[in-house]
């Protein structure tokens, strides 16, 4: 016979008045956490008590019921209706819904308050998603939500834009297969199948960490950040169908333009248009690219234009931010710091008074006629035109009385039917004539394979440029580099081997890198040279008469910037039986080794780090990971030797951020450059983004 089964008895629920009930000491809850009382009575006064209040009857002396009632579970709603009473928005006498415990139940008051708080679970985080989005969709708006629930509107669209990622990988994060950090990290993209592809391949890896899946979506796009996109402006983008990607978890800069195409159209267009307006202003032809070459001037002669002069109104204007400027630093000068405001007000006036400082040339409509400019856009995302140029040609022509108007005579065929040249620069710096071979890579063998010559021709200029900059900021090192030239030439007659070319002829560069023209020497030489060539008098007579009168640190400083256009630390390649030999090469990097030292040149500093494009991209995979290797440890290098090489290429310029190592062609001899080896950790982002 079956033995029947003992049925339970719940707990009875009635409404029990407010003022009848008291706090339980037996809650267990002690410590504050999650929603305040002031936001729970809110929510209670919005939309009423969900939930009853756990409830025991107060026993006296005797055993005997007084009429009240403790509330050992629930005390936080309980505290929220007591608020509510104190500001009179509930009666006392209130009836509050409650499960009521009998009286001498073995069932201790502490073990309901544990059990209430315990063993409820939590919503999942996209049920509460879900519920968000249907919400929104029964008319609610985003801030009606938000107050809802006493979170900010932010915090509603982010939650929901975790609803845009593929639901294949919606189901993967709600079976656990996937951390909330790497959910928010594909919310980036509203691209189902590239999200899906992208977790395919983080999944096999042994890192998934979120970076590593944002940069991996963002590969194919343009930082907000980027030159062309604030040449452009954001607002003229989207206008023309561009679409931005934005992180609303992490701080993007501004984000990720996902038309590259469109974005490069508009700066053309832009380009084209400020040539347009240059062009108008009388110029024979005008040039435009997205960036230039290092020494694209050289072959043309420079005419000279006159600074206009500042109007009554902008002298005012200057002489108002320059007092107020002192105003400020007289104020200030006991201080350690600037406080916030005071140091942006600086700087807005310091950037005023260069702009009223930085006067426009005008230039001679008859030395116009015959001249040109270059348009190109600047590495802060600025118009940047250099004008008044003219091919030696061009200037030995003088234009006829009748014909000063630029007609066919003074036309150069290489602008014939070409003034608008538009040309992306794409890093092949070679130009016409460049017979360097192409870098192609061959099948490793066993070891390290030398550089490629245009590699290493190439890197050896950034270093030129570099060691240029640090000779002529040191006039000291400068004349004794000169004397010991001249003595050599005079005495050992060694022509073509010296790292300085004392009589100066200026070494061209024209096999370079893309960013060295934008780069801390490249920019500082250009400083300088302008400072001097404004300061420059006219004629030749006049010239000697104010070199003749400089004070000593002036003619040193004008001798070492002079001198340093001499500087040659370049690498070539010799033809066998030429003019100069290989050995006399070798013997100019030694040398150049020799000044780089006693320089204390440091490329890091001058601002050279390895890149896709500068080097990385250009070698074996070998070179890859033996500079990982040295910079990073031998564990970063093995956790990407199993890579393709664009993607160790891309993994390894990341790496190499901020670890100072260079190349052996760019490091100074005494170790001023010398890497120390880093033991990298997942958290320093040493992932492999594929598996072969």
């Amino acid at each position: 016979m079956a033995t029947a089964i003992p049925k339970i008895t719940l707990s009875s629920s009635r409404d029990i008045p407010f003022n009848r009930l008291v706090l339980s000491q037996s809650n267990v809850r002690r410590v504050k956490s999650g929603l305040s009382i002031e936001e729970l009575a809110r929510d209670i006064e919005r939309r009423g008590l969900l939930q009853s209040l756990n409830v025991r009857p107060v026993l006296d002396d005797s055993g005997v019921e007084t009429g009240s009632y403790e509330v050992p579970a629930g005390g936080r709603r309980f505290r929220a209706l007591e608020l509510l009473v104190k500001q009179k928005k509930l009666a006392k006498t209130a009836p509050v819904p409650c499960v009521v415990r009998e009286a001498g139940s073995a069932i201790l008051a502490e073990d309901d308050s544990l059990a209430e708080n315990v063993q409820r679970v939590a919503l999942h985080l996209l049920d509460q998603l879900r519920a968000f989005r249907d919400m929104l969709e029964k008319g609610m708006s985003e801030e009606e939500v938000a107050a809802a629930f006493f979170v900010a509107p932010t915090v509603v669209r982010q939650r929901l834009r975790l609803m845009t990622v593929s639901d294949k990988l919606l189901d993967i994060y709600e079976q656990d297969g996937m951390k909330l950090e790497q959910l928010m990290a594909f919310s980036i993209s509203d691209d189902h199948a590239r999200q899906e592809q992208v977790w395919d391949i983080v999944s096999q890896s042994h890192n998934r960490e979120p970076y590593v899946i944002r940069r991996m979506l963002t590969e194919k796009t343009v930082r907000a950040s980027d030159a062309r996109a604030r040449f452009v402006g954001l607002d003229t983008y989207l206008a023309s169908g561009g679409h931005i990607m934005r992180d609303l978890f992490e701080a993007d800069d501004g984000g990720w333009l996902q038309n590259p195409a469109i974005l490069d159209r508009l700066v053309m267009e832009k380009l084209h248009a400020a040539a347009e307006d240059i062009r108008a202003e009388g110029w024979k032809w005008i040039e435009t690219a997205l960036s230039f070459l290092w020494g694209h001037t050289r072959q043309f002669v420079e005419i000279d234009g006159t600074e206009v002069p500042l109007t009554d109104e902008e002298t005012a204007r200057l002489e108002a931010l320059c007092a107020e400027q002192e105003a400020i630093e007289a104020e200030y000068a006991q201080a350690d710091e600037y406080p916030d405001e005071v140091d942006a007000r600086l700087g807005e006036i310091e950037r005023a008074i260069l702009t009223l400082e930085e006067r426009p040339l005008a230039f001679n409509p008859a030395d116009m006629v015959r001249a040109g400019a270059f348009v190109s856009l600047d590495s802060d995302g600025t118009l940047q035109v250099e004008r008044g140029f003219v091919l030696p040609e061009d200037m030995l022509a003088e234009p006829k009385d009748d014909d000063v108007d630029g007609s066919d005579e003074y036309d150069h065929p290489a602008y014939d039917g070409q003034d608008d040249r538009l040309a992306d620069y794409s890093g092949d710096a070679g130009g016409e004539g460049d017979t360097t071979a192409p870098d192609v890579e061959s099948e490793e063998e066993d070891g390290i394979k030398p550089l490629p010559d245009r590699l290493l021709t190439e890197l050896t200029a950034w270093r030129t440029l570099a060691l240029r900059d640090a000779f002529a900021s040191n006039p000291h090192i400068a004349l004794t580099e000169l004397l010991h030239t001249l003595v050599c030439d005079v005495y050992w007659q060694t022509p073509g081997a010296d790292c300085l070319e004392a009589y100066v002829r200026e070494i061209p560069l024209p096999v370079h890198s893309p960013d060295m023209p934008g780069s801390v020497p490249a920019h500082a030489l250009r400083q300088r040279n302008d400072g001097w060539k404004h300061d420059l008098p006219d004629d030749e007579d006049a010239l000697w008469r104010w070199i003749d009168g400089l004070d000593d640190a002036s003619r040193m400083a004008l001798l070492a910037h002079c001198l340093s256009f001499g500087i040659n630390a370049l690498y070539e390649r010799m033809p066998a039986y030429g003019a100069v030999s290989q050995r006399s090469v070798t013997e100019r990097l030694k040398r150049a080794d020799r000044l780089a030292s006693a320089l204390s040149l440091d490329l890091v500093e001058a601002g050279w780090q390895p890149t896709v494009e500068n080097y990385l991209g250009r070698v074996t995979k070998a070179r890859i990971l033996q500079a990982v290797r040295e910079a990073r440890g031998d564990e970063a290098s093995a956790r990407i030797a199993h890579l393709k090489k664009p993607d160790m290429a891309r993994e390894a310029e990341r790496l190499l951020e901020g670890s100072g190592w260079l190349p052996e062609a760019l490091r100074t001899t005494g170790g001023v450059e010398q890497v120390s080896v880093e033991t990298a950790t997942v958290d320093e982002g040493m992932e492999a983004i594929a598996a072969e």
